[in-house]
């Protein structure tokens, strides 16, 4: 496949994820307003819904139902947009930019933006609980399980707590990937195996080689996150660019060195593309959004 193939298909998946978001929020003028207002502010007309990207892509091993990715998609986004504005507020990393905007609590206030957090990871379990055509109830409520795990104390809050604690400390790389598994591959995981999840079903060994390259992905996000947070300016990122470094925060740069990182980064790429061997042309586009991943920073 082109990047020509990649860039149509990426703005035509975007685009339908963005209608179904819009269409499953709740109508700003329903009561109460503000809450409907800023939850729709938070969600739509921002990111590069990478996660309902990849969910999207894994359905195509499984020839999953648009509908039903479309659904999984929004769930996912849903957890990330409110995980976006809990992380922003002045208790976490106190942000004042995201998406190229005001952080929710900054456009609205401290305890909508609370709020808000609230409102979309229980309207997201809310839609992935709703049946899903095709889909056996204990296949969905599998699904509603791993998302759960993934969003909770075991997966991004867990890991969102321990990058808390380790302001100012000098994590190595064993606790570093520990931490980011949970708060930023969790998710990504999730939303690889419940776009899988939505087809027809993958063996044991598939279901291994898919959970791998998920994972692997996952820890290469945060690489690159960690690499464009020195390189790129805050216009490109859409949020306050070097927080990182400015917050003494530990990251892959600042444990490895600029160079490093990227070849760490490369090193997870590659180990991610050999997971998916045993799919052949079926990962052709799982591979595509692999190297647009990676290739955000070099």
């Amino acid at each position: 496949m082109s990047n020509e193939n990649l860039v149509g298909w990426m703005t035509a998946t975007q685009q339908y994820v963005e209608n179904a978001l819009e269409a499953a929020l709740p109508d700003e003028q329903r009561a109460p307003q503000q809450l409907h207002q800023a939850m729709r502010y938070s969600t739509l007309q921002g990111g590069k819904r990478v996660r309902p990207l990849l969910a999207f892509a894994a359905g195509e091993l499984v020839a999953a139902d648009a509908a039903n990715l479309g659904r999984v998609a929004c769930a996912v986004e849903m957890i990330h947009a409110y995980s976006l504005v809990h992380d922003d507020m002045p208790c976490m990393d106190d942000d004042v930019l995201r998406r190229g905007k005001p952080t929710c609590h900054v456009a609205y206030d401290e305890a909508t933006a609370l709020l808000v957090g609230d409102a979309l990871q229980t309207l997201a379990f809310e839609l992935i609980a709703t049946p899903l055509p095709g889909v056996d109830a204990a296949q969905q409520l599998a699904m509603v399980k791993l998302l759960a795990q993934a969003s909770g104390h075991a997966g991004m809050a867990g890991g969102q707590a321990i990058d808390l604690a380790s302001v100012g400390r000098n994590l190595n790389q064993t606790e570093l990937e520990f931490m980011h598994l949970m708060k930023t591959g969790a998710l990504i995981r999730a939303a690889v195996l419940l776009g899988a999840m939505c087809g027809q079903p993958l063996s044991a060994e598939q279901s291994d080689s898919l959970d791998h390259f998920a994972k692997r992905m996952g820890l290469a996000f945060q690489v690159v996150d960690d690499v464009l947070d020195v390189e790129a300016d805050t216009a490109t990122l859409g949020k306050t660019a070097g927080k990182d470094e400015a917050n003494d925060k530990p990251t892959y740069v600042s444990l490895m060195g600029l160079q490093q990182a990227k070849q760490f980064a490369r090193e997870l790429y590659n180990d991610a593309l050999a997971a998916l061997a045993p799919f052949g042309d079926r990962a052709a586009r799982l591979k595509q959004l692999a190297d647009y991943i990676v290739a955000r920073s070099f």
